[in-house]
């Protein structure tokens, strides 16, 4: 197969045989009048041949750079006409959304009436799993993580940071007056493993107590143990919004603890998918918006 010319060459020799000027070439293409001389006189050293001539101030393709630059045309054409119905098969097509599951089960559900009410919720398909997915291998065109924001591969933005506080039932809080933080440490607590309570009593100036009684390594279920009056649980903000709506659960005090970990959305740069990841980002930012407000 012969070697074609350079692609932005045979753009410029089009441009400018159409518009009869290179200034006239170099504004369409957004470059500078000497980039598209620069263009032609490679094109013309390559075929070895010339392309224009001066009449005036206009520029004029020879009769056979006129039927090149035809050519070219036509194959910029069908290379818009492949384009657009590329991005027009991504339209179509699920996306496919990674979440976190604690995401899944507690923050979003609530909100879901109104995704599927906005045009970023049109045809999604939502992924739960513990396993961060892989973009590459797995399909998924943007995810939901929990961290530090920092992963390689992806883009991401910060959704919200979470803070961790003491939470525990109603019941519980009545039969165990907590006016102070040195109270909690004559109180069942309830102990995660990612999320001791250190990290707490140390904020506010108290030595740790030990890690006695219950111990999960799942945050939903370290929530359902406080629910039932089991105890003080260390709970992360972004988990518990409709858990303090309902009452089921209550702040006993009100110190929170700043956590350097938090919800992302995350997404391949390079997706083809780009538009509907933004308009889904953008809907899950207003959303942490609306719930701040």
């Amino acid at each position: 197969m012969a070697r074609l010319p350079p692609f932005f060459a045979l753009r410029a020799l089009e441009a400018a045989a159409r518009r009869r000027s290179y200034s006239r070439a170099a504004d369409e293409l957004a470059v500078t009048h000497g980039a598209v001389s620069q263009q032609i006189r490679r094109l013309e050293a390559e075929l070895g041949a010339r392309l224009f001539t001066r009449q005036g101030n206009a520029m004029i393709p020879t009769p056979d750079a006129a039927r090149l630059a035809g050519k070219v045309r036509e194959a910029l054409d069908i290379l818009t006409e492949a384009t657009a119905a590329f991005r027009g098969a991504a339209e179509k097509e699920p996306l496919r959304v990674s979440l976190d599951p604690q995401f899944a089960s507690r923050w979003l559900p609530p909100r879901l009436p109104r995704l599927l009410a906005h045009p970023a919720g049109a045809n999604l398909e939502l992924l739960v799993d513990e396993q961060r997915a892989n973009f590459v291998t797995d399909g998924v065109d943007m995810g939901v993580r929990y961290g530090a924001g920092v992963w390689d591969g992806v883009e991401s933005t910060r959704l919200f940071l979470d803070t961790l506080t003491p939470l525990c039932s109603p019941d519980f809080a009545a039969r165990h007056p907590i006016a102070q933080a040195a109270d909690l440490l004559k109180v069942p607590l309830l102990h995660h493993t990612h999320r001791p309570w250190r990290l707490w009593f140390s904020a506010v100036g108290l030595p740790p107590p030990e890690a006695q009684g219950l111990v999960f390594t799942d945050s939903v279920m370290l929530l359902e143990a406080a629910a039932q009056g089991l105890g003080v649980a260390l709970a992360r903000s972004g988990l518990v919004e409709q858990d303090l709506k309902s009452g089921r659960l209550v702040t006993p005090l009100p110190q929170a603890v700043a956590s350097e970990l938090g919800f992302h959305v995350v997404w391949r740069a390079d997706s083809r998918k780009a538009a509907r990841i933004h308009a889904l980002r953008d809907w899950l930012l207003e959303e942490v918006a609306r719930g701040a407000g």
